[in-house]
């Protein structure tokens, strides 16, 4: 049996309303996914969720310097995990058995900057020379799309590996380019005019907020 991450015990104590600091271990001998397509055990999920990773790494440290600054209070909304059986060996030990995860409802990122609700998704690929449309999912257009409807503000976040760049573009100016295309996948040089070169660097990693600014603040300079 494998201890399962950190982050995915504390989603599973806040669950079972644990208090996360008391001493709980949680173990899990394979992770299911929905309709029982395939069973893998945590150290194979490991292998397979280390791809596409960077950018959400990148993401979450600026996130954490940005709420540490006070400058935004934005997060990584949790994957929906399905409890399915836990075992309670002892009274300060919880075995989870068996879970699997759910598929994502929304979008990776939510949160609060300028007094506006903020809510985007995060893609990077490998493609040289364009963006492939199957990695957005039609549930993640139709949440955008209720966030701009309802006044927030909506955005995808797409990094291009091989050229080591990585865009923000509006949420209806890309989701309008998805819904009228005629193609699999939208050119890389589409990114170039339609959207906001992000900087990098080290604090923060990925300077989004300043696109942010540009985009949707602009009459605020």
């Amino acid at each position: 049996m494998n201890v399962l991450h950190k982050k995915i015990n504390s989603d599973f104590s806040d669950s079972l309303n644990v208090h996360p600091f008391s001493y709980i271990m949680f173990v899990m001998s394979t992770i299911k996914y929905p309709n029982a397509i395939s069973t893998i055990n945590t150290m194979q999920q490991k292998s397979y969720s280390s791809r596409g990773m960077r950018l959400e790494n990148d993401i979450n440290d600026s996130n954490k310097y940005y709420r540490e600054l006070d400058k935004a209070l934005i997060y990584k909304k949790p994957t929906p995990v399905q409890v399915v059986h836990v075992d309670y060996p002892k009274r300060q030990r919880a075995k989870i058995t068996e879970a699997y995860y759910k598929t994502p409802s929304t979008t990776d990122y939510n949160g609060v900057y300028r007094g506006k609700y903020i809510d985007f998704e995060a893609k990077e690929t490998k493609n040289k020379t364009s963006f492939p449309l199957f990695m957005i999912h039609p549930h993640q257009i139709k949440h955008l799309k209720k966030v701009v409807f309802h006044g927030g503000i909506g955005f995808f976040i797409i990094r291009f590996n091989y050229h080591n760049e990585t865009y923000l573009v509006d949420s209806k100016l890309l989701i309008d380019k998805i819904e009228n295309i005629d193609k699999s996948s939208i050119p890389y040089s589409w990114f170039q005019s339609h959207g906001i070169l992000i900087q990098e660097g080290l604090y923060p990693r990925l300077a989004y907020l300043k696109a942010v600014d540009e985009l949707y603040f602009k009459e605020d300079k």
